[in-house]
């Protein structure tokens, strides 16, 4: 008797741990892991993120019109994990003045504009909002209308005076000027 239920156990330990590896893979299929790197004259800028794609489906908007990241509401810049910022040099977020390190970087869409937050937190993970408390600044840069972009794409490209962070997702596109310090 004892037998069977070790064994019936064990196949449902089976079946769970299966099912956690099947959805973690189908998540980082649908919002894939993605990555930016910008480099000059030994200054570095790169971004750790995911993915996630339009799929027909209304990216910014307002909850009642069933937008997938409503205006006002937090948003961690990607799907599953929070997306990492990691600068070499100190830098400018907007008017602050910013160490070099590895911070999280999330935002909160505004209609025709996105609000950009760095945030000294690196321990939380998923869905899970960052405490507000770490935030270290935050800028409001315009939203643009661009061409399509099926999945959400981040870029860096060198400038005059550092780096930029170019977001491109659906129809929208939005910069985020690293100035050097």
């Amino acid at each position: 008797m004892k037998k069977k239920i070790l064994i019936g156990v064990g196949i449902v330990v089976v079946l769970i741990v299966a099912a956690i590896f099947y959805l973690n893979n189908r998540n980082r299929t649908l919002s894939p892991p993605g990555q930016a790197i910008g480099a000059m004259n030994g200054d570095t800028v790169s971004v750790e993120y995911s993915r996630p794609s339009v799929r027909d489906r209304l990216i910014f908007g307002e909850e009642e019109e069933g937008a997938l990241q409503p205006f006002g509401v937090y948003w961690r810049l990607g799907a599953n994990e929070p997306t990492l910022l990691n600068v070499n040099y100190d830098f400018m977020f907007g008017d602050a003045q910013i160490e070099a390190g590895k911070y999280v970087i999330y935002a909160i869409p505004r209609k025709g504009e996105m609000e950009l937050r760095l945030n000294s937190d690196l321990r939380f993970w998923g869905y899970s909002e960052p405490d507000y408390e770490k935030d270290l600044a935050t800028v409001i840069v315009p939203m643009n209308q661009s061409n399509h972009t099926e999945q959400f794409t981040i870029s860096v490209e060198s400038s005059a005076s550092g780096f930029e962070l170019i977001f491109n997702w659906g129809k929208q596109q939005w910069r985020l000027p690293l100035e050097k310090q």
